[in-house]
């Protein structure tokens, strides 16, 4: 796997790089900013924030625009604000400096399952159908008014959830434990975050309600 790495300071890199290098994966070292947004496009790509030119978010924001790749913030901004931020803008995970050569690789490990699910058997289940909503489960694709709506991963598997149990209030616990895996070590508001996505994405047609201090109800909008 071709790791790119975007950190400033030359020691922690050249240790990241030397720790990722024992696990097999080859990693190119980008100082920058710039250099980042100028690199051949890898498998996964590990973000600083503080960089000299360009802050990490920005760049964040920028990789994600221009196509999938798997982004996992490396950063010693560990506030919750930060976390979420970075999240909303497009990463995947989120680590907090300092850390272990190994949690990282872990972290790595569970973004690609998560973007690179088993094949799903053949199947001719027919979609379901929440008013202007379709959710067809199989092919993990979305329409709304007929026109699809561009998920990504961990969001469809989130709808997919929440759609299954329909005006009933779910705790934060409940979805953390059945849309994330045991391989997130985050504050639940990377929930939050989105939650916030879909909202804005599905523009109404269901209802995600938050309750607070408890967690979620869903609803089909006019039901």
């Amino acid at each position: 796997m071709h790791v790119l790495l975007v950190e400033d300071d030359q020691d922690t890199a050249d240790a990241v790089r030397r720790g990722l290098a024992r696990q097999g994966y080859h990693v190119t070292w980008a100082p920058t900013g710039h250099a980042a947004l100028t690199a051949a496009e890898p498998d996964i790509v590990l973000l600083d924030l503080g960089l000299p030119d360009i802050d990490g978010l920005d760049v964040c924001q920028e990789l994600r625009a221009r196509g999938d790749v798997p982004i996992v913030i490396v950063s010693g901004r560990d506030t919750e604000t930060e976390k979420v931020v970075g999240l909303e803008l497009g990463a995947d995970d989120y680590v907090v400096k300092p850390f272990r050569i190994r949690e990282l690789v872990a972290r790595m490990r569970a973004v690609h399952r998560r973007r690179h699910p088993p094949h799903p058997p053949r199947t001719t289940t027919a979609p379901d159908t929440y008013g202007r909503l379709t959710i067809h489960r199989p092919a993990r694709r979305v329409h709304l008014d007929g026109t699809e709506v561009p998920l990504r991963p961990k969001e469809f598997t989130l709808l997919a959830f929440l759609t299954t149990r329909l005006d009933e209030l779910i705790t934060r616990e409940t979805i953390m434990s059945e849309v994330w895996d045991s391989n997130w070590y985050g504050s639940t508001r990377t929930l939050d975050a989105h939650v916030s996505v879909l909202r804005r994405k599905l523009d109404g047609a269901v209802r995600i309600e938050s309750v607070r201090g408890v967690g979620f109800r869903t609803s089909v909008a006019g039901s």
